[in-house]
């Protein structure tokens, strides 16, 4: 993993707000979105958030000394 569980959650529990505001900062540019395409961009974002977390880095051997 590139970054701890508990940071995982810290950084879940932080987008998701994020995610919420970004719906009320489009319309104030007369962009609607919907209540699901909300959900369909914050179900991408939390999942790409969830892969690049678990990928392992590129600098990472699995040789033991």
């Amino acid at each position: 993993m590139r970054i701890s569980r508990g940071a995982l959650l810290v950084l879940l529990a932080f987008s998701i707000p994020i995610l919420v505001e970004l719906r009320t900062v489009l319309s104030f540019f007369n962009i609607e979105l919907s209540l699901t395409a909300t959900m369909l961009i914050g179900a991408v974002v939390l999942g790409l958030i969830v892969f690049w977390a678990t990928f392992p880095e590129r600098n990472q051997s699995n040789a033991t000394a």
